[in-house]
């Protein structure tokens, strides 16, 4: 009869179950962990369950869990995405060699790249609360970041590199701040990434107020 589907052979796939299957996204365990971190961020890690996570990869529980072992293995590959580019940072040449002041540039800047390429996992590491034990593993090795750039602005202020009176602790909490709210407004396309780059240090490092000459000053 004029427009019947030959019977499908022994052993083949109906033509709408193969169009099915290749309509179905297909994800890796990399992929899984950047569907985690977006949910993690909009619904809170403790409220989110496999199941969200399951529905926003668009997979089932079990396909999920052929991937990955648990919400908490996704958790702490999400935070390791994030800290691996931050501690990667003070490896690099520039972060070692140089004035204080110049190598402290170098991880500002750098610092503003990885948060622009790994926004979601830097979102997810600064908005961490510390309940579970990967949370606060995650915590101690921000803790230990903070350190290592306090620790350089202490040194450029020991060497003369900033302006007198800045209290080195205080200096290196400002710098933290600036960069890291950078989460909260930040949306790729908002801002050229280089450009922010750029913007960051200017307002780090120069101040918002024009450089006036010497004898313009008025005196206080």
């Amino acid at each position: 009869m004029t427009g019947t589907r030959p019977p499908a052979r022994e052993g083949e796939r109906p033509a709408g179950a193969a169009r099915e299957r290749r309509s179905r996204p297909t994800y890796d365990p990399s992929s899984l962990v950047e569907v985690a971190a977006r949910v993690f961020n909009e619904r809170g890690y403790d409220a989110t369950s496999m199941e969200d996570l399951s529905a926003a990869a668009g997979i089932t529980k079990s396909s999920f869990y052929h991937h990955v072992r648990g919400k908490e293995a996704l958790l702490r590959a999400a935070l390791e995405r994030a800290l691996d580019g931050l501690f990667g940072i003070l490896d690099e040449p520039a972060a070692s060699t140089g004035s204080p002041l110049t190598r402290l540039r170098h991880i500002v800047r750098r610092q503003v790249e990885v948060l622009v390429a790994e926004l979601p996992h830097v979102t997810l590491l600064l908005r961490l609360r510390g309940n579970t034990e990967t949370e606060r593993w995650a915590l101690a090795r921000r803790r230990e970041f903070d350190a290592a750039i306090a620790a350089l602005v202490r040194e450029a202020s020991s060497a003369g590199e900033l302006r007198a009176g800045i209290d080195p602790a205080v200096g290196a909490r400002l710098l933290s701040g600036l960069v890291n709210s950078l989460v909260e407004w930040y949306r790729p396309g908002r801002v050229d990434a280089d450009d922010l780059v750029a913007e960051v240090d200017r307002m780090a490092f120069e101040g918002l107020l024009a450089q006036t000459p010497a004898h313009d000053r008025r005196p206080t």
